[in-house]
């Protein structure tokens, strides 16, 4: 059983974050998945197939962490397993976003296979928690795009096991996820990753 009114807070945050990031163009139509901690074995995750920028209460539902449905016959994300996992590793995070930005699609598609992307010197870095100066390198991995979700699960568990410290991932030709201790800290999050995506790719237009 989960409390009914963390739910409704959880929920909230969802819908409110839906409605910014579709706004930014960064969950374009039905795409992308957002989910917030309701407590140590439930989260709260969007509805399957919902307009991102057109949330309500009744696009939310709630899961266990191994991806089950609690209380609902609603169908979540696909990518529900890849939100569990997480929050399974990481007992501090409250909140993951899933987007799929052109920049962030672009980029992963542009790096070679078996090499992260790897941020170093801009002074933004300073916006994902830990991070104290732009004196530092942030690697983040591009894990392939497949259909088997239970696999992929299993393959970035076992990555950030090893990699506690990383805020994000790519997905090649997909998107991004990321996550915080909040809902504004994963929100904080996408806006420093959008930024310095842009950036990467703009250096790689003017210094080809």
């Amino acid at each position: 059983m989960f409390d009914v009114t963390r739910y409704a807070v959880a929920a909230d945050s969802i819908i409110s974050a839906g409605r910014f990031l579709y706004g930014r163009g960064w969950s374009p139509a039905t795409s992308s998945n957002y989910s917030a901690r309701i407590d140590e074995n439930h989260i709260a995750i969007t509805v399957s197939g919902r307009h991102k920028g057109e949330l309500g209460s009744g696009d939310v539902m709630v899961v266990d962490l191994t991806g089950q449905p609690v209380q609902s016959q609603c169908k979540s994300s696909a990518e529900t397993r890849l939100h569990t996992v997480l929050y399974q590793i990481f007992p501090d995070v409250g909140a993951i976003l899933h987007t799929h930005s052109v920049k962030a699609t672009v980029l992963s598609r542009l790096l070679p296979a078996g090499k992260p992307l790897s941020l170093e010197g801009y002074e933004l870095q300073k916006a994902f928690s830990g991070v104290q100066t732009h004196e530092s390198t942030l690697d983040v991995p591009v894990f392939e795009n497949t259909q088997d979700i239970d696999a992929l699960a299993e393959q970035t568990k076992c990555w950030f096991e090893q990699h506690p410290e990383q805020p994000g991932y790519l997905i090649r030709g997909h998107g991004l996820y990321t996550w915080g201790k909040t809902m504004a800290d994963c929100l904080r999050h996408v806006e420093a990753f959008e930024f310095l995506f842009e950036c990467e790719l703009e250096t790689m237009r003017v210094r080809p």
